[in-house]
């Protein structure tokens, strides 16, 4: 009889290590689950804060000819004058990373000096017309108008 005991024994540690075994198992896939929802989570959010960040910056100053596009060295130049300065906050992509400076509008550009937004290899700015401008980035595209009108339109009046 103490040897169908000891059988019996074996039998409940194998059992307790195949639940021990299968909870570690459960707890590493929740782990690798929640590690590559968490990245997902992160890079749709750089993703977004870069439009939104483009956006929001057009959006803030969008008074009579205030936001203009310019170009330099073959790149698009999104230019916010801050006023009657002279002064713009000017938007360009530079080694692959959509930066931001600011200085004399119609100056030279400071990449060295320029704030990093974002990654991103591409960078387009389209004039549809009517004041409205298409942003195109490697993380999506921007449509806005502006809601001042230009003071080219606003002479024709």
């Amino acid at each position: 009889m103490k040897r169908d005991g000891g059988s019996s024994g074996v039998y409940t540690m194998v059992i307790a290590v195949i639940f021990l075994a299968g909870f570690f198992l459960t707890v590493v896939f929740g782990a690798l689950t929640y590690r590559d929802i968490a990245a997902g989570q992160s890079g749709n959010n750089e993703k977004r804060a870069l439009l939104s960040y483009l956006s929001t910056c057009v959006r803030m100053n969008d008074t009579t000819g205030a936001v203009s596009v310019a170009e330099a060295d073959g790149e698009p130049v999104l230019v916010i004058a801050d006023g009657q300065s002279g002064y713009a906050l000017r938007i360009y992509r530079y080694e692959d990373k959509l930066v931001e400076d600011y200085g004399e509008a119609q100056g030279a550009l400071y990449p060295d000096m320029a704030q990093v937004i974002g990654e991103t290899k591409e960078f387009r700015i389209e004039a549809l017309g009517n004041d409205t401008y298409r942003i195109i980035t490697d993380a999506g595209r921007v449509l806005f108008g502006l809601r001042s009108r230009s003071e080219e339109v606003a002479a024709d009046d």
